[in-house]
């Protein structure tokens, strides 16, 4: 009898132990995919108070389709892209999302806008095992992966980190410039609470403690408090955790005050509409970026091409956000074409994970992923506005 229940057992351990490793497998859709189509899903603020970045973030995934579409699709199949407007609000964010899942039938989720946004409907497209790739935000919740909870495996990131780059940045400014009294002020969620993170991880690196720290509600537009407190807190240098109106507002209250003080944006301030909307207000700005912004009168070969072209369709001049969206969807062309022929959730996710570099036609870091390393690249930049223009200070800058 002993010999009956042990080989009872034995043969339970067995099945226990070859069910485990189905257990822990990660889901992903095949949804979405036919034999002339497959279908993404977007989100974008197309209404509200980052309609500057969600308009021309849309536009850059457009022209990226249509010119996929145009050569032939990804191993025949076109892609088609379903926008839909969050207005940058959570709730919004996550009803856009359950209707593209439900109704759409998305293979993957390209190029959400937003931290608050992204966060708040991550976890319905990870449960339903829809990919969630390359995301405008650049928060560590949109890479980082807990390898014991498989189904965030689906999440890849190919924008510079907040930390990694605020932190980089911080460090040239603070060794090249020799500041003493570095301060912040943040926008009051998930991406400011990053650039805080990484501005509080590089001080203390560095042995130093902030001047001053400082935040602002998401669409204020008064930041006379805050400039009044970093000024009287004796701050020589201020990192912005902001987003596009609020390096403005934030440096037109310190001129206002006569305060000569050097400004430092996170990645979301390095885009065209700030010196264009800020003008001299702007002027000697700096910014982590990761690109250099091409301009139409100085750029040549291919990205000439893609800004005359991009003016064409819409009858705008093409900017960082635009460069942005159409690298999002021509990052996904490319992993898509490697998955084959015989398209399905598991063969994106494993070429995904492949190793295999994509690089875009802008000079950018080539973007690589791997099994255990789901965000493309942490090289840095730092750019400033000189008479009007985003010109490279410094590049290859890490922390």
């Amino acid at each position: 009898m002993s010999k009956l229940f042990s080989a009872f057992g034995l043969a339970v351990s067995a099945v226990v132990l070859t069910c485990l490793p189905a257990a822990a497998q990660t889901k992903v859709t095949n949804e979405g995919i036919s034999a002339t189509e497959i279908v993404i899903g977007t989100h974008q603020d197309l209404s509200g108070p980052i309609k500057g970045w969600g308009v021309p973030v849309s536009n850059g995934m457009k022209m990226a389709v249509e010119e996929v579409n145009a050569a032939g699709g990804i191993n025949g199949r076109k892609i088609r892209l379903v926008v839909e407007d969050s207005g940058y609000d959570p709730k919004k964010a996550v009803l856009a999302s359950q209707k593209l899942i439900e109704r759409d039938k998305i293979f993957a989720m390209v190029g959400p806008m937003g931290s608050p946004t992204v966060l708040a409907a991550q976890d319905i497209l990870l449960d339903a095992g829809v990919l969630q790739l390359f995301p405008l935000t650049a928060a560590e919740f949109t890479f980082k992966f807990d390898p014991a909870k498989p189904q965030e495996r689906l999440k890849f990131n190919n924008l510079l980190p907040y930390i990694e780059s605020t932190r980089a940045a911080l460090k040239y400014m603070i060794e090249a410039k020799n500041f003493k009294k570095p301060c912040i002020m943040h926008q009051d969620d998930e991406y400011g609470k990053n650039v805080l993170d990484g501005f509080n991880q590089q001080l203390a690196a560095m042995k130093m403690q902030p001047a001053s720290i400082t935040s602002y509600k998401r669409g204020a537009s008064d930041f006379s408090a805050q400039v009044a407190k970093m000024k009287s807190d004796g701050c020589d240098l201020v990192v912005l955790g902001a987003v596009l109106r609020e390096p403005i507002g934030t440096m037109s209250e310190a001129k206002k005050l006569g305060w000569d003080v050097t400004f430092l944006g996170a990645t979301p301030v390095n885009v065209l509409e700030v010196p264009a909307l800020g003008k001299e207000v702007v002027e000697g700005l700096y910014s982590a970026s990761n690109f250099e912004i091409p301009y139409e009168d100085t750029a040549k070969g291919k990205v000439k091409d893609w800004l005359v072209n991009y003016k064409k369709m819409f009858n705008a001049d093409a900017n960082t956000q635009a460069i942005i969206g159409y690298n999002a969807v021509m990052t996904f062309a490319h992993y898509a074409n490697k998955a084959g022929k015989d398209l399905t959730g598991q063969k994106m996710l494993d070429a995904l994970e492949s190793g295999d570099k994509f690089q875009d036609i802008f000079n950018s870091p080539p973007t690589v992923f791997s099994k255990t390393n789901h965000l493309a690249t942490t090289i840095t930049q730092v750019q400033q506005v000189k008479n009007g223009r985003w010109v490279l200070v410094k590049d290859n800058l890490m922390f």
